[in-house]
């Protein structure tokens, strides 16, 4: 691989790791506050982080397209986060990380469709090798103790994959347009603005000893947008989907520390199986990305 696509992936790889850490934190405050309360004073902390350094940058009011691609995305997003970790409070860390692993092999599918990308073989093969751990995963998990309302959490989780799926080809147009500080400016701000409306019925405050963990949640989730955003400027989203995998590595390892959530030897089988795709899928590829401008100096 030429190395702008092997820093691209290192990249994507720091992104998920640092988003499955804020996952960690999201599902404490999520639990304790609830998913739509830890959603709000994230993105309030996270418009508090970006807006000076946004202004610092110097920026200039983009073009009414990419205004609309950063509204677009931001409507996607606000759906995937309040299902997602509405979920991820009903179902184990590392069970719901498993269930989005749909969103890649959906999202190569719209990549091929939208963005014309020649999906490889290696690319099938590797997200099936991957599915197949997940599959592993899923089987291990039936039986095992569960909420009783944890089959709401899973098909929440599922419906977030779907919109995730949508958020990951976006974001390839998206960063190949406007640079990560800029797309994740916007981003805190649109979402924020759509939280907003349901504020005067949903919204609870957090303790004092819970705004430490919203701060944290907010600069994890800034970061993570700021690595992934650099990498989809810079290698196919067929080469980064298969990344996607490695955040269940993160999440059965925060889940288990955070949470007591088993890590059982299946759950350790399957994520073998995962790694062993996304090494496939990401040998696999010609190693070029598309000529963009890049997003970072």
């Amino acid at each position: 691989m030429r190395p702008s696509v092997t820093s691209a992936l290192l990249a994507a790889a720091a992104g998920i790791a640092l988003y499955s850490v804020m996952d960690a934190v999201m599902k404490g405050l999520s639990l304790a506050i609830g998913a739509y309360a830890a959603i709000f004073w994230r993105l309030v902390a996270g418009v508090g982080i970006m807006t000076p350094i946004f202004l610092a940058t110097g920026p200039r009011m983009p073009a009414r397209r990419i205004l609309r691609v950063h509204f677009v995305r931001s409507m996607v997003i606000a759906v995937m986060a309040i299902a997602f970790f509405w979920g991820i409070a009903r179902v184990p860390l590392a069970e719901a990380i498993a269930l989005t692993f749909i969103a890649p092999l959906i999202a190569l599918g719209l990549a091929a469709i939208f963005l014309k990308e020649k999906i490889g073989p290696r690319s099938i093969l590797g997200s099936l090798l991957g599915l197949s751990g997940v599959g592993i995963i899923l089987v291990g998990q039936l039986g095992a103790p569960h909420r009783p309302d944890a089959a709401l959490g899973m098909v929440a989780v599922l419906t977030s994959a779907v919109f995730y799926a949508v958020n990951l080809v976006i974001a390839r147009h998206q960063a190949q347009h406007a640079k990560p500080i800029e797309i994740a400016f916007f981003q805190n701000w649109f979402i924020l603005a759509m939280f907003c409306l349901p504020a005067p019925w949903l919204l609870t405050v957090p303790t004092p000893g819970q705004w430490p963990l919203v701060l944290l949640s907010a600069s994890l989730a800034i970061v993570s947008l700021l690595l992934l955003s650099w990498a989809y400027a810079r290698a196919e989203a067929q080469v980064l989907l298969t990344v996607e995998y490695t955040a269940f590595v993160w999440a059965a390892l925060m889940g288990w520390l955070f949470f007591r959530e088993a890590l059982t030897p299946v759950t350790v089988a399957g994520t073998l199986l995962i790694v062993a795709g996304c090494l496939m899928a990401a040998r696999g590829q010609p190693g070029q990305a598309d000529p963009v401008e890049p997003a970072l100096s």
